[in-house]
């Protein structure tokens, strides 16, 4: 095997998936990610970001296409061959925290995943103190998860993924329903994580926190297929491409008898969720 191909960490050949049989989520994806690579993937909602994580994950495996995770067949992972070892290299935070903050205290729930692994007591503790130190979460362990702000939750989802020391940290819409200062605090922490060399796939259509976090941008059109890749600086001045994306949206403003286009991200329209 090559060394290029040694530093691949997923890659995607025509992969399609569909809920029941009959939901299209992805229609087509290619894609190639190497190790250590920052990578935001945007989308509008239903674009298929979440479909992807999950593909990455090796929670699901694709309806049609080849996929392959950290060298496995992400089809035989999603059938459970090998998937104890992947889900250790490979973490994925879900847009929704309560999903993964089920035990009595935040330290409880960061120490499960290690608790599963074999590790001795001391070295639980060691990983769980670590992890909830990288996500400045410390102070919360021992409150009860529903005691958490929402920020609060997303640190403690992300730092109960941590603590197994993954290679590929998977973020799924990470600042969804957070107030400005709670999300900046955690842009800088997931920044943070970015630098440490671990490949780090967020996906978002949140646009500002783009330049932050990622090095790359893959961009999912509403056709279910990667409409465009490439640097965060020249994908985000391609305003064409936000808009054909449905991830900024142009509607017209009048000021007197003047009358003129905006761009808005999708956050402006009140009737849009994130």
């Amino acid at each position: 095997m090559t060394q290029v191909a040694d530093n691949v960490c997923f890659e995607l050949r025509d992969v399609r998936y569909r809920y029941s049989g009959r939901q299209v989520a992805l229609d087509g994806v290619d894609l190639t990610i190497r190790h250590g690579e920052r990578v935001a993937v945007l989308g509008a909602n239903g674009s298929g970001k979440s479909t992807l994580l999950k593909l990455m994950d090796g929670i699901i495996a694709p309806t049609s296409g080849a996929m392959r995770a950290l060298g496995q067949d992400v089809a035989a992972v999603a059938d459970g061959d090998g998937a104890f070892h992947f889900h250790r290299e490979v973490g994925l935070v879900f847009q929704d925290p309560d999903i993964q903050l089920f035990s009595p205290t935040v330290f409880d729930d960061v120490a499960f995943g290690p608790l599963q692994t074999g590790l001795s007591a001391d070295e639980v503790r060691e990983s769980t103190e670590a992890a909830m130190a990288t996500m400045a979460i410390g102070h919360l362990a021992n409150r009860a998860p529903f005691e958490l702000s929402g920020g609060e939750k997303k640190r403690a989802a992300i730092a109960s993924v941590l603590s197994l020391h993954p290679r590929v940290l998977l973020l799924d819409e990470p600042t969804a329903a957070l107030d400005p200062r709670t999300k900046w605090v955690l842009v800088d922490l997931i920044a943070r994580l970015g630098e440490q060399g671990r490949t780090l796939i967020t996906a978002t259509h949140d646009l500002e926190i783009v330049p932050l976090i990622a090095q790359r941008v893959v961009v999912l059109g509403e056709n279910r297929r990667v409409l465009a890749d490439g640097e965060p600086a020249a994908i985000l001045a391609d305003r064409q491409l936000l808009i054909g994306a449905n991830l900024i949206h142009e509607h017209l403003h009048r000021h007197g008898t003047l009358s003129h286009i905006h761009g808005h991200t999708a956050e402006h329209h009140p009737d849009r969720g994130s």
